[in-house]
């Protein structure tokens, strides 16, 4: 299907009024990427995830996966019980890395203003008259030729804040563009569940529910003090958001790490509300810092533990170690038990991440054939399997964990 007929609201109109926010939402992201260098694997249906046999979870699944019912944070037992024909893999995350850095070396080539918030998602602004006075819809159907032309897909969502951007994004998947005009705000977003809006899970749903709240348009309506008294402090933001009002700016981040610390993030398509799924992202995520900083020969003390809820809302938590150290299975613990001073069971969480600073001196390199004492520390393993990965390719040692992906 050609891009005018994957696009919404996107008739002529005058010049578009107000601010030009988009996000972009790469296309079942790793699938896409393993399908891209598997020419073999393409019109199949792939799962990255982790092995079925060990309680693994499905990271993304393609779309001719999808249409058997599975999708990402699914259980990877359950996965293959519905679609036991799919080729599975562990994950190529350096290579997941490569590809959304040219991704998003197309999107800061049309605005400076971009924020990154995902390996496969950004934001950005392309308001007319700040950095060029072209269409912003013109500019958002060259950043999908573009990225069309590295061999994976996006969708793309356009309105006039991060809100309106975000649940655009995701009416039309896979390669779909769906804009939402200046001052249409109101009407696109009042007829859709109160689910679309990033931030309310179950028990929010429920709530609502129970005050016959169902659609964007009947929380849109309500009085932002008496949102308050049922839901707390998110209540009125809540208010504004499913009216349309919400007008948060994107915030460009670094695309590269920061030298003062080392961390990895993973957002999800479906919110986490488990301890079982919190503690197995946290675990894997844990697992990709480690390597990252044996392969700087970096060891840090400060552990932080980041959960996003919504498009707006990031929490953190910090802890100091006694030692330096670069060893998931230290720091990975240290993580998880910062979860509770975050988040409570049922809360539904979009991104997880986990970042490791207060460095100190470089950690010293280990021989591929050093031999591991039987008493040696979780450290020095680690570091041997990097090594081994290194030379044999990621499949070449695994270990037994919750979340292999």
């Amino acid at each position: 299907m050609d891009d005018q007929r994957r696009t919404t609201g996107a008739s002529s109109f005058g010049a578009w009024e107000g601010p030009a926010i988009g996000l972009l939402d790469l296309d079942a992201f790793f699938a896409s990427v393993e399908q891209l260098d598997h020419p073999e694997w393409r019109g199949r249906p792939v799962i990255v995830g982790g092995s079925a046999e060990r309680r693994g979870v499905v990271s993304t699944a393609s779309y001719e996966a999808r249409a058997f019912g599975v999708h990402s944070a699914m259980p990877s037992f359950q996965a293959k019980r519905l679609c036991p024909q799919a080729i599975w893999t562990k994950g190529h995350f350096s290579r997941y890395h490569e590809m959304s850095r040219r991704v998003m070396e197309i999107v800061l080539a049309e605005t400076p203003l971009v924020e990154q918030v995902s390996v496969d998602e950004a934001f950005f602004d392309v308001t007319p008259g700040r950095f060029s006075r072209e269409n912003p819809i013109d500019i958002c159907r060259r950043i999908q030729r573009r990225v069309a032309d590295l061999g994976v897909t996006c969708s793309i969502g356009l309105g006039t804040s991060k809100t309106v951007a975000k649940i655009a994004s995701e009416r039309e998947k896979p390669r779909g563009l769906t804009v939402v005009l200046p001052h249409t705000e109101a009407s696109f977003l009042a007829p859709l569940p109160v689910r679309a809006l990033s931030g309310i899970g179950k028990a929010t749903e429920q709530t609502l529910s129970a005050l016959q709240i169902h659609t964007l348009g009947d929380l849109a309506r309500q009085r932002p003090d008496e949102m308050q008294a049922r839901l707390g402090v998110a209540g009125p933001r809540l208010v504004m958001r499913a009216s349309g009002k919400e007008r948060s700016r994107v915030k460009p981040a670094a695309l590269h790490e920061e030298a003062k610390s080392v961390s990895n993030e993973r957002t999800f398509a479906r919110d986490l509300t488990t301890t079982e799924e919190l503690h197995a992202a946290i675990g894997h995520v844990s697992e990709l810092v480690g390597e990252r900083l044996r392969a700087k020969e970096l060891q840090g003390t400060h552990i932080t533990l980041k959960l996003k809820f919504d498009i707006s809302h990031t929490h953190t938590a910090q802890r100091q170690l006694s030692a330096p150290t670069n060893d998931e299975h230290v720091f990975g613990p240290v993580a998880r038990g910062l979860l509770p001073q975050l988040w409570h069971e049922g809360t539904p969480v979009r991104l997880v991440g986990v970042a490791i600073s207060g460095f100190d001196a470089p950690s010293q390199q280990l021989s591929l054939f050093d031999e591991v004492p039987q008493d040696s520390s979780s450290s020095k393993l680690s570091e041997v399997t990097d090594q081994l990965r290194k030379r044999f390719g990621k499949d070449a040692i695994t270990y037994g964990r919750d979340f292999r992906l």
